[in-house]
């Protein structure tokens, strides 16, 4: 029983718990970089971060072992921990390059793209009343494939700002399809890619920054002339969805009397564009240009965030006139990287996980309770909902018995589609820290008591069907399931369990698996 091995092994249940249906990872074939001639110079971004970090006073912490910094370099390029076959391979290399080589090898995986798509679909698509049956597949598998190319984030965000047609033609559309106004499209313009919190001047003058209220409407009628075919989203009369500017036509019916002004970039000139033509490829040069720090900035500072679960400025999205970076020369200094290497995003990436501060312990010795803006230790984060969810996946394996009900016609659904349910239920409000746990008592019993957890798990049953010594069958779980192994305390109490326990050999080690999964080691990345 799990209560009884829970107790056992004095382990905590994880204040998030396990997936309703776990599904198989498919695989990409390798596609080329599209990064262009300038490339960021990895190994200058690493430097520069040591040099300002340990500068501005972090310690000399020693760095992460080799399981806690491989589990963790898995999740924030691949979005799942590792199989326990790779984590024993890099466990025992003792090439002092492996590191380096591990990341390289996980940015050309095809997963880097799936875990990139991930977070920027949620980012881009927000999702309401007026959406909720439009599809983001299309947007998704656009975005995979830019980011595996590694296309410039310039031209990605450019070819998204203008981009035109049905979802299938070009799942960039998706993006204006879900939010169709002009104050939407602002909004989520504004402050995905330039970091700036724009909507707080829709209806005033921003009340903390320099915005006013003909700023906002100014930069929204950029987007007076989309046009999203149909009056509710997948709902349009032929069926299909379908983008336009072309500049021909009645204007959109304004969402504000403010909208009759020109368009006007944000803190800059007002273009000449002629009425006949599209407004919005004068948006995106402008908005793309190395001139606008706004937006070379705003990346620069979501990247960091992504992997230390704070930007150099907080909020993340709200760039300010008036912030104060925690580490000003870095954060200029990383900008400047990017800007001059082409938005080449693998590169800044790759400097940042072979530095320093990325590879600390998230809990060295004589750590307090709280991290500082030093970077002594890496902060510890909640896994994502695509992330627990492949996680799961991968240890536990396809369960062909995990199908949705009959549709009509008497098809099936594949297990695949639990995933999409499961981000849903799992999904991490807006604006909320990566560093705080957000799941609630709702959502840990429904997947304590999923009826996946408690089948028989094809990894048990691949360990039991060898006769493997009982203490190398515990070995293996926490491979898979923590990405090192036990400690000597650890593997001893469980096989006293095993033999003191009372419970059959498979039914015992379906109890550990159960545990391990519920535990907080597991759904955190650390």
């Amino acid at each position: 029983m799990p209560g009884v091995i829970r107790k056992w092994l004095g382990l905590g249940l994880a204040q998030a718990a396990l997936v309703a249906g776990v599904i198989a990872q498919g695989s990409d074939v390798d596609r080329p970089d599209q990064s262009g001639g300038r490339r960021v110079e990895a190994t200058a971004v690493t430097r520069l971060i040591d040099e300002q970090i340990d500068g501005a006073g972090a310690s000399a912490t020693s760095l992460a072992d080799d399981s806690e910094f491989f589990r963790r370099v898995y999740l924030d390029l691949a979005g799942v921990i590792p199989p326990a076959e790779k984590v024993a391979a890099f466990l025992a290399d003792k090439d002092p390059a492996k590191r380096s080589k591990v990341i390289d090898e996980l940015l050309a995986d095809p997963r880097y793209g799936r875990h990139q798509a991930d977070r920027w679909e949620s980012l881009l698509m927000i999702r309401d009343s007026t959406n909720r049956r439009l599809k983001g597949e299309p947007l998704y598998d656009w975005l995979v494939d830019r980011f595996n190319k590694n296309q410039p984030w310039d031209r990605l965000v450019s070819d998204l700002l203008t981009a035109e047609g049905t979802q299938e033609e070009n799942g960039a559309s998706t993006f204006f399809i879900a939010l169709r106004t002009p104050d939407k499209l602002t909004d989520q313009t504004t402050r995905l890619f330039l970091g700036v919190q724009l909507q707080c001047a829709q209806c005033h003058d921003h009340p903390f920054d320099r915005w006013k209220r003909s700023d906002y409407w100014s930069m929204a009628a950029f987007f007076s002339k989309v046009r999203a075919g149909g009056r509710k989203v997948g709902l349009a009369k032929n069926g299909v969805e379908s983008v336009n500017e072309s500049g021909q036509g009645k204007k959109a019916p304004p969402v504000d009397s403010e909208l009759s002004l020109a368009p006007k970039f944000l803190g800059g000139d007002r273009p000449t564009l002629a009425e006949n033509k599209p407004y919005r490829p004068a948006l995106a040069k402008w908005l793309t240009s190395p001139e606008n720090l706004f937006f070379a900035r705003a990346i620069v500072n979501r990247t960091w965030h992504q992997f230390f679960g704070r930007g150099l400025v907080d909020p993340v999205d709200n760039i300010t006139s008036t912030s104060s970076p925690s580490h000003p020369e870095l954060y200029e200094g990383l900008t400047k990287q990017l800007v001059a290497g082409g938005f080449d995003l693998k590169g800044l990436i790759r400097g940042i996980c072979n530095s320093r501060a990325y590879q600390r312990p998230s809990n060295p010795p004589g750590a307090g309770e709280a991290a500082d803006l030093k970077y002594d230790r890496m902060a510890i984060r909640p896994m994502t909902p695509e992330q627990l969810y492949d996680s799961l996946a991968g240890v536990l394996g396809t369960m062909k018995e995990d199908r949705e009900p009959a549709k009509k016609g008497g098809k099936k659904a594949s297990a695949t589609a639990n995933r999409p349910r499961f981000v849903a239920f799992f999904d991490i409000p807006d604006g909320a820290e990566p560093t705080e746990y957000t799941v609630g008592i709702p959502q840990i019993l429904q997947l304590m008591n999923s009826p996946q957890l408690n089948r028989e798990s094809t990894i048990v049953g691949d360990l039991t069907r060898t006769n493997a010594p009982p203490s190398a069958v515990i070995d293996r779980l926490y491979l898979a399931t923590l990405s090192r192994m036990p400690t000597p305390a650890e593997r001893q109490k469980l096989l006293d369990f095993l033999e003191h326990g009372g419970r059959p050999r498979r039914d015992a080690f379906e109890d550990i698996l159960w545990v391990l999964l519920n535990s907080s080691e597991f759904t955190l990345n650390h």
